[in-house]
């Protein structure tokens, strides 16, 4: 039976060499291999290079012929349009990567950043929300974020327009975090372009895609899991009721993170998303006192770090999803491919129909839509891309 590999405990050992770093985005960039499947091929076969050689025998083992891992050229032009950016390349495991999102099973092994690294080292809170922001939205956004900033903490957005904008324009001084959905080198949305530059000087552009990536559609619901994996807390101001901002509170609830929101009146379509998460149990949100009571104790944590290592991470009966051979993995790939259609189903009951541990679908659920596959809908639903 193969380690545990979750990044949390197990983490691959980074790369220190260039040709490490070069095998490592190659693994990485080639077809049908998300963050999971990177940490099982890290686990199995002790090192990027390794994995490489063995990627072929796993694609013919998973029904795939003819497989070729991702082209060395490749690697070393991303590498390349990184330096000329000035982008540093952080890799799970290292010093700068940051602790909270390598907690979360999926965490990016590789992220792309420009500006000052050191605010990764302070205390974390997401604030999105809707793009059609109202007014009284933008000034609670832009209020929230410069309050929070002042209690210390740094403010985590997607650079969207409307309230993400609001939010890391309010907090440029004190540093803020925009997570990119495309290449960190890239401005989306253009009208952003003077903020993005701004938010490099003080505070970091992020990014798992790699370089010149334009934003695709699919591209936003993981980097949406990046906002909550950063962070202590997800705060939603202003969500329509099928809005993407309820998909990243969606994630940080499976990342076991807090949830707060901002209420609005019932007849504003703008409110809805946010209303509706209060009444399913999110903090109610008036003013920035009220994200800090909400926030989970870290000193308690940090005064007892060992206490906090020997936790599980699941419930200790269960098996550990990254435990189970690259066999069975590509077996519940095809599995899922064959019960999903174009009509949406719930996430329970394809579990049910499996007739596998929940722990051990999650992380395949997440690379088949990390590789486009599969396309998660409002209310726990699945379907075929």
């Amino acid at each position: 039976m193969s380690e545990d590999t979750h990044p949390s405990t197990h983490p691959p050992l980074p790369p220190t060499t260039e040709d490490d770093r070069i095998s490592w985005l190659r693994l990485l960039r080639s077809h049908r291999v998300g963050p999971s499947t990177f940490y099982r091929l890290m686990g199995e076969h002790g090192s990027a290079r390794a994995a490489l050689d063995a990627l072929p025998e796993v694609a013919r083992a998973a029904g795939v012929e003819n497989y070729s891992p991702c082209p060395e050229g490749m690697a070393h032009a991303e590498l390349k349009a990184a330096r000329a950016c000035g982008a540093h390349m952080i890799c799970v495991g290292s010093d700068t990567y940051p602790t909270d999102l390598q907690q979360i099973s999926d965490a990016p092994p590789i992220l792309w950043a420009i500006g000052d690294l050191s605010v990764l080292t302070r205390p974390l809170v997401a604030l999105v929300g809707a793009r059609n922001a109202s007014s009284l939205g933008l000034r609670m956004a832009k209020g929230l974020a410069a309050d929070l900033a002042g209690h210390g903490h740094v403010i985590v957005s997607g650079l969207a327009r409307g309230i993400d904008t609001a939010a890391h324009s309010a907090t440029l001084d004190s540093g803020t975090i925009a997570v990119m959905a495309g290449g960190v080198d890239v401005m989306y949305p253009a009208e952003n372009t003077r903020l993005a530059d701004d938010i490099a000087k003080t505070g970091l552009r992020l990014s798992e895609q790699p370089m010149g990536t334009v934003p695709q559609a699919r591209h936003f619901p993981r980097r949406n899991r990046l906002i909550s994996g950063l962070s202590q807390a997800v705060i939603v101001v202003e969500a329509a009721a099928k809005s993407g901002s309820l998909i990243t509170a969606r994630t940080a609830l499976d990342q076991g993170r807090e949830v707060l929101a901002v209420p609005g009146h019932p007849f504003d379509a703008r409110a809805a998303g946010c209303n509706m998460l209060i009444r399913d149990g999110a903090t109610l949100v008036r003013k920035a006192e009220d994200v800090v009571e909400a926030l989970p104790d870290r000193k308690a944590t940090q005064e007892a770090p060992e206490i906090q290592q020997e936790m599980p991470l699941r419930p200790t009966d269960a098996p550990a999803p990254n435990k189970r051979s690259l066999r069975e993995t590509a077996a519940l790939h095809s599995q899922i491919l064959d019960r999903l259609g174009p009509s949406p189903l719930a996430e329970d009951q394809l579990i049910r129909d499996l007739q596998a541990p929940a722990n051990a679908v999650t992380p395949v659920l997440t690379d088949l839509e990390l590789d486009g596959r599969i396309r998660r809908q409002p209310g726990g639903l699945l379907s075929l891309a």
